[in-house]
């Protein structure tokens, strides 16, 4: 029973990513996919059949992990996960302005990271008419960005930062920083390798 259980497994595993591929998906080796996840490149928005942009571009690193119900959304722009990246259950990365998220790093479930912005018209007009600000978001390496936070597009996450869950970061946050809260502010800097070592 357990060989013909591992063997549904790995079925179900290489059509999760056949399917990915056939989306337009870039794949690199040893992708994990769980069920659920929702690519979208764009051209072709969900509630309708007609044309809506241009195709964007996902691409998956080697040993990538990502969990149920995420969703990345490339709205035709781009969305890049480094080497053994990971991205949560449920957590939502949309690339309109692009999205690059470094080698091991960390995305918790239910975070989101965006890159563009609604422009905010006179009462006139309607918000959903205007064209979206495009502001691409980068994300270190060795990041760690924890449960139910938010990257709000433009912003850069530096090498190695912690990102507390619940945090709402709306601007640059420097190599090695721990920040938590709404808007996110430093807390304090991971040590370097000689000060862990000096002080212990």
């Amino acid at each position: 029973m357990d060989v013909l259980t591992n063997q549904v497994f790995k079925l179900r595993l290489l059509m999760r990513r056949r399917l990915a591929a056939w989306h337009g998906v870039t794949l690199g080796k040893s992708v994990w996919l769980a069920g659920a996840v929702d690519f979208n490149l764009g051209g072709q928005f969900k509630r309708s059949l007609r044309n809506n942009g241009p195709v964007g571009r996902i691409a998956l690193g080697d040993e990538a992990w990502i969990e149920k119900g995420a969703v990345l959304w490339a709205f035709g722009g781009s969305i890049t996960l480094g080497r053994r990246g990971f991205i949560g259950p449920h957590a939502a990365i949309y690339g309109h302005g692009g999205v690059e998220i470094g080698e091991w790093s960390m995305v918790s479930m239910n975070a989101v990271i965006l890159s563009s912005n609604h422009r905010i018209p006179p009462m006139d007009r309607c918000m959903s008419w205007e064209a979206d600000e495009l502001r691409p978001t980068r994300v270190g390496r060795d990041v760690w960005i924890g449960a139910n936070a938010v990257i709000l597009g433009g912003v850069t996450v530096g090498d190695g930062a912690v990102i507390g869950a619940g945090s709402v970061v709306s601007r640059d946050i420097g190599p090695g920083c721990v920040v938590a809260g709404n808007p996110a502010r430093v807390l304090r800097t991971r040590p370097s390798v000689n000060e862990e070592a000096a002080s212990s």
